[in-house]
């Protein structure tokens, strides 16, 4: 592979396939009775998987094999890593040497520990004994071995070290300022494997529930044909644009983004018909690889599945699920904007030809593309009408509904039955024709019935996300069972018996392949279960916030800078979901707690979103950008070099996430319907002038001060607060005695913003945070302080304030603080909100300043003779 991905010519398409699966579901295939094995088992852990997630779970299967879910799942991914992913390079790939299947089923032995000796465990009060400590000590290892296998050295080098640190963390090589008292390898046993703390806990518990039904779901639907039906549709829509390849890479990319959980595999399926087909129209090799790369990683940050993080951050945010995608939604939108447009300006500013000899107007072809996405979201919103309809008038809804589903799937099959099945185009033809929507999108329509259940049970129904992939899933069974049989009744063809029995292979398979796909997940899920049971253990949580706050000096924007650094040099080992578990567990309090004490606010799921952000980056980055080297493998170009220019195009991926950090309306935290249609507008405009001053080329080649002043605007737009704040303060001081006067002077759902210094439980040393009060109900001052836990004693000109009540709104944020020592815990700092004009006022010197820079380079156009 290295001799391809370094500008010797592409990879086949069997090197090709090799290198996805030995990326994402193992290289290992063994033929005959093995295989069949094999087989057989990752079937069986995906029939599991559906089952759990089933509504008839509870009444099919026995409470233990619920209540122990995590424990098999574990189980059956470590089996099938010893098995499908050899030791070494050398290893053989066409058998499974004996010492693989020991470890394999000592492995899945170990894993199910728990379920076998659930009563011995509960009865030590979840203690390891001798037996446990060893039994759980040859687990993590064998874990670690599987980690490795599967994921590459540095997960298991990673979790290795925090293991050394619970065991040797009070070491005298062991720095000050993380120093610990150690623990003893009992106790360590137990937190890592025998409870719910280490190895078991949230992570793999949401890779049990969740994520492999959306990993499945996305495999059926890759089964079903799904994956070369949004290609297909893509270049129609965009291939004889300029630049048209490119742009269909990105929106390709971005549908199947929805359903594939790897980048890794996303480049390679879109990137074997874009990338040569980009290379053919002028895109050299490192800039085609380039886009596949930045567009298929942007798969990761595009709602529902985010590469398994969504579902994470329910649990770690504590937030639903319905409220991380719609946070998560706008930024991921408009950075495949962007990334159309820079693919755009890069055809402009070559000159690039179109292919084909269709004239197609651009403007007419992003109406048509607004117009089919407006529709289809209208289309999920308005089913909940008729279904409400249904249920409440009628019994038996469910299965009239389910009829109902079947009927308008049969039509819809009908359909496509009247056009010819889509077949993958060889881009590489001598003559290249791109398909017409007019004549294609007839005959994969019915691919949208399971996507538009999935989001009705997401969003309308709100069930869990297990439960709504499962009901998806259910109706992609159906799908691939009987759309080659169907389509064979409607076309009059007879062979009915072979057509059901390559629809039941295909099923099978695509259960197979959801199986494999999520061996990594299973066990990153795991290994990083071991870093997060670490943080809970030894409270090295804290320490990181002493490190960073003393490495960034208390400045907000190098924490920042550092905590994304980190994100994206642990992410280059790591895979998505992994490396979000392990920064977001060491680094997302970090962030909060450093910003109250910098007097800015942070939502919790902003800093998750944060962290998550530059992690997916690292797929990007050299060294180890493992999309860059698969986009090289397919474009032939130089894997480096391509790891490079992607890292360019994803600019405004890295400059995201610190505009939402401080303006959080970009993620429709507390915004009505009106600022939310305002603030996506805004945002769209902002991050294409950011894109065309990072281009150097607007509406011609930009002059270096032109690209300055885009960039300027861009700010202006993104953060209108920063410059309003600076124009007319939107706070006024009161003296800190006057706080509860000015509480009840407040208007209900106004923000007070109040610092507190004190002495820090740990240090002694002083410290100060910011508290945001907002009166919920109408009241006194002391009506208002009372409702909040707060308790306030004035001596001597100072306010002196008592610990929160447990329970109370800020008894948590306050906990860090020492309310009994002899120095007290006091208020420093009262701002009340000040009456400032709205800042999207802003928004008006920003426009002008951009048709001033779009009117200078017109006339620079005109002058030269270029089109205007």
């Amino acid at each position: 592979m290295a001799e391809n991905t370094s500008g010797k010519g592409p990879l086949s398409e069997e090197e090709l396939q090799e290198l996805v699966s030995s990326s994402d579901a193992g290289s290992r295939n063994p033929a005959g009775a093995i295989g069949t094995l094999l087989a057989t088992v990752a079937l069986v852990w995906s029939l599991y998987q559906v089952l759990l997630a089933s509504p008839i779970a509870n009444y099919v299967l026995p409470g233990d094999i619920i209540n122990n879910s995590r424990q098999i799942h574990l189980a059956f991914a470590i089996f099938l890593a010893f098995m499908a992913y050899p030791a070494l390079k050398s290893s053989p790939r066409h058998y499974v040497p004996i010492q693989d299947w020991v470890m394999g089923l000592l492995g899945a032995g170990i894993a199910l520990y728990g379920f076998f000796f659930y009563e011995k465990i509960v009865d030590n009060g979840g203690l390891a004994d001798d037996t446990d400590k060893w039994v759980a000590l040859i687990g993590l290892i064998l874990l670690f071995e599987g980690a490795r296998r599967a994921l590459g050295p540095a997960m298991a080098i990673i979790a290795t070290i925090f293991l050394c640190y619970v065991f040797f963390g009070s070491s005298s090589w062991v720095p000050d300022v993380i120093r610990w008292k150690g623990a003893s390898l009992q106790k360590a046993m137990s937190h890592m494997w025998i409870t719910s703390e280490g190895v078991f806990g949230i992570a793999l518990g949401v890779s049990t529930k969740f994520v492999f039904l959306f990993v499945l779901f996305g495999a059926l639907l890759e089964k079903a044909g799904a994956g070369n039906y949004f290609i297909k549709m893509a270049f129609g829509a965009l291939g004889h644009l300029r630049g048209g390849p490119a742009k269909a890479a990105v929106v390709g990319s971005a549908a199947t983004g929805l359903i594939s959980g790897s980048s890794i595999a996303n480049v390679v399926t879109t990137g074997t018909f874009t990338i040569p087909l980009m290379k053919r129209v002028g895109f050299s090799s490192e800039k085609a690889g380039a886009v596949e790369v930045a567009s298929s990683v942007n798969g990761q940050i595009m709602p529902p599945v985010m590469g398994a993080a969504a579902f994470l951050m329910v649990e770690y945010v504590g937030i639903s699920y319905v409220e991380v995608i719609t946070h998560a939604f706008l930024p991921a939108a408009i950075s495949y904007i962007a990334l159309v447009y820079i693919v755009h300006l890069e055809a402009v500013k070559n000159n690039m030809p179109t292919l084909g000899d269709r004239v197609v107007s651009m403007g007419r072809t992003i109406g048509g593309m607004a117009v089919f996405f407006v529709g289809f979201a209208a289309l999920c919103y308005g089913v909940q009408y008729p279904v409400g309809w249904i249920t409440s008038a009628l019994p038996s809804s469910g299965l009239i509904l389910s009829i109902l589903i079947f009927v308008v799937y049969a039509l819809l099959l009908w359909l496509a039955a009247q056009v010819p099945d889509l077949l993958p185009d060889d881009p590489n033809a001598e003559e290249v024709k791109l398909p017409v929507v007019g004549e294609i999108y007839k005959s994969g329509l019915y691919y949208l019935l399971p996507i538009i259940v999935l989001v009705y049970f997401l969003m309308i129904e709100q069930k869990s996300p297990g439960l709504s992939a499962f009901w998806a899933s259910a109706l992609l069974f159906v799908i691939l069972l009987t759309q080659r049989p169907l389509k064979a009744i409607f076309r009059g063809e007879s062979d009915m018996a072979n057509a059901f029995g390559e629809g039941l292979m295909d099923l099978v398979q695509g259960l197979i392949d959801g199986a494999r796909n999520m061996i990594g997940i299973g066990l990153a899920t795991a290994t990083a279960g071991v870093i997060v049971g670490t943080v809970t253990l030894t409270g090295v949580g804290q320490v990181m916030a002493d490190l960073v706050e003393f490495l960034s000096g208390g400045n907000l924007i190098l924490m920042l800078v550092m905590v994304g650094l980190l994100s994206l040099i642990l992410g280059m080992g790591l895979p998505t979901t992994a490396n979000y578990i392990v920064v977001s567990s060491l680094m997302a309090g970090v962030v909060v707690e450093l910003g109250a004490q910098s007097g800015l606010i942070v939502p919790l799921i902003a800093v998750h979103l944060f962290v998550f952000y530059f992690g997916i980056m690292a797929d990007v980055t050299p060294p180890v950008g493992l999309a860059s080297f698969a986009a090289a493998a397919v474009s032939g170009g130089d894997a480096i070099k391509t790891g490079f220019v992607a890292f360019f195009y994803s600019l405004r991926t890295v400059a995201l996430p610190f505009v939402f950090i401080f303006n959080t309306d970009l993620l429709l935290i507390d915004v009505t319907w009106t600022q939310g249609i305002l603030v996506a507008i805004s945002a769209t405009i902002a991050i294409l002038v950011f894109t065309a001053g990072t281009m150097g080329y607007f509406l011609t080649k930009s002059r270096i001060y032109e690209s300055v002043l885009l960039v300027v605007v861009a700010f202006a737009l993104f953060r209108p607060d920063y410059i309003m704040d600076r124009l007319q303060p939107p706070y006024e001081f009161v003296e800190p005695a006057g706080l509860e006067q000015a509480l009840g002077d407040a208007a209900v759902g106004d923000e007070l913003r109040v610092i507190v210094t004190g002495p820090d439980f740990d240090t002694g040393n002083s410290k100060d945070t910011s508290l945001v009060m907002s009166p919920e109900a109408e009241g006194t001052g002391a009506e208002r302080l009372e409702a909040l836990g707060i308790m306030l004693l004035e001596e001597d000109g100072v306010v002196k304030m008592e610990e929160p009540i447990f329970g109370s709104p800020y008894a948590d944020t306050m906990q860090g603080y020492d309310f009994y020592g002899d120095q007290p815990v006091t208020i420093s700092t009262v701002k009340v909100p000040a009456n400032q004009m709205p800042k999207e006022l802003v928004f008006i010197p920003a426009l002008v300043l951009l048709g001033l820079i779009a009117f200078l380079q017109r006339g620079r156009m005109n002058k030269q003779g270029e089109p205007a």
